[in-house]
């Protein structure tokens, strides 16, 4: 249970909001030119190379979380979040619908507080910044205490891009002394939360007596049915898997391949880096990556390598993930569990009604509401995996992690918060992007009647005897 909050944080909470209100207010007049001006500002300050490369390191090196290679690679997030909000508006009239009388207009929502993860202190405060300020909010960002010098010194880097081009440099405010008391108490007086992280962070959004956008767990599953491209989808699970080591809820976790393909869909995986534990090692692993019943951290998005050693076997120097062959799925068999790591579960069906069953039980064990995906070029098997699968999203024929926050090579907006909707006890399973931050008023205007006759609406029904 978190500790009471003392009354210097609470006086603290309070200072940062007044700061971000008192900012917040001074940009009201700015129209739609100045705006996206302003959000092109912070976009160029974050996402070039040298700086964003130096900030997505700093994180790597202070959490001890993530690829220190690969992280600066995220740096595309950003540009795309920019690319989104500069083909919407976001003053004025946003939206016209003639036929039925209505116009839209956009407004601001106030002071959002931006949660930040451990995993993505250099991306999170930009993706959320851009969309905040091209709705005209400010933002307070409360970062999580492993990762908080990375994103105080990323917030530095946005403040002083406003302060070039003339704005107030409190639109963006960062709690420096950062708690779980803090962060709670600026969840209860500011206007709208984002929170990016855990089950525990989620939870505590939405409890807040604030209105909350807020993720739930994932537990990434993939279908790889026998029409599948084998060598490109061992690459996309690969490219996945890798990305910063596994350290989001997007990554790969679960393989449940066609046993007619099987096999050599494993040879695709090996040759991408894949490495096939034993039996024996498989009991290793598990005993170090999951200790009552929880994810180890210090085997959280690290090298396969390092999980390894932990575990007590040795893997060739080449390798990039590991592979454990599993056939059971339930919260006592953790290896259909989230991984959140350089590893992989691959499971094996005989028929499709049997794929739709597994994946079925790994979502009711962890990470409904979240993503799925398929490698398949079978239209039916992609529409039956959508019927039923109980997720806010799915990926066909693309990496999952490089995907379902949006990609340039898909229409999923880009973010870096996913909703995952009542399943996961989220209020909204869309992607967070710009329109969350936004408040609406529409304008109805009267139109010819629009009234169906009473056949029409109660069809075989109408003039039947009354129940």
């Amino acid at each position: 249970m978190a500790r009471a909050i003392t009354e210097e944080e609470k006086q603290y909470a309070q200072e940062l909001y007044t700061r971000a209100k008192v900012a917040q207010k001074q940009i009201e007049h700015l129209d739609q030119e100045a705006i996206d001006r302003a959000i092109q500002a912070v976009g160029w300050a974050t996402a070039n190379e040298v700086t964003f490369t130096r900030l997505a390191r700093m994180g790597v090196e202070e959490s001890g979380l993530g690829d220190w290679e690969g992280r600066p690679n995220k740096r595309f997030k950003i540009k795309g979040v920019l690319r989104d909000a500069l083909r919407q508006k976001s003053v004025g009239i946003v939206e016209e619908i003639p036929e039925k009388g209505l116009v839209k207009y956009a407004k601001p929502i106030g002071v959002v507080v931006a949660l930040v993860p451990t995993t993505n202190p250099a991306l999170t405060p930009p993706g959320m910044g851009i969309y905040a300020l091209k709705a005209k909010n400010a933002v307070v960002f409360s970062p999580h205490p492993r990762a908080k010098q990375t994103t105080i010194e990323t917030v530095n880097v946005m403040r002083q891009a406003l302060k070039r081009i003339g704005l107030p440099e409190d639109l963006y405010v960062c709690a420096e002394k950062p708690s779980i008391p803090m962060a709670q108490e600026l969840m209860a007086i500011c206007d709208l939360t984002i929170a990016t992280g855990g089950p525990a962070m989620a939870k505590s959004a939405h409890c807040s007596g604030k209105p909350a956008y807020a993720a739930g767990q994932g537990n990434s599953t993939m279908v790889i049915d026998e029409t599948a491209n084998l060598a490109e989808a061992a690459n996309f699970c690969m490219l996945s898997k890798m990305s910063d080591f596994g350290s989001g809820c997007s990554a790969d976790g679960n393989l449940i391949v066609d046993d007619t393909v099987y096999d050599e869909f494993l040879g695709n995986l090996k040759k991408e880096g894949g490495y096939l534990v034993s039996d024996e090692q498989k009991v290793m692993l598990e005993k170090v990556l999951w200790q009552d019943g929880h994810r180890t951290i210090d085997t959280i998005a690290c090298p396969a390598k390092v999980i390894a050693e932990k575990a007590g076997f040795s893997i060739p120097d080449e390798t990039k993930f590991l592979i454990v062959k599993e056939d059971k799925i339930g919260k006592e068999y953790p290896f259909s569990t989230e991984k959140l790591g350089t590893l992989l579960s691959i499971f094996k069906y005989s028929v499709f009604d049997q794929a739709l069953e597994m994946v079925s039980a790994v979502y009711a064990t962890q990470g409904k509401g979240h993503s799925c995906g398929i490698y398949s070029f079978n239209d039916d098997h992609i529409h039956r995996l959508a019927l039923q699968t109980p997720v806010s999203r799915m990926m066909v024929r693309q990496p999952q992690s490089k995907a379902n926050a949006g990609s340039f090579t898909n229409g999923m907006p880009m973010t870096s918060s996913m909703g995952c909707g009542v399943w996961a006890g989220n209020i909204s399973n869309e992607n967070i992007s710009l329109k969350h931050y936004l408040n609406y008023t529409w304008v109805s205007r009267p139109i010819p009647e629009d009234k169906p006759s009473d056949e029409e609406l109660f069809g075989e029904f109408y003039n039947t005897e009354t129940w």
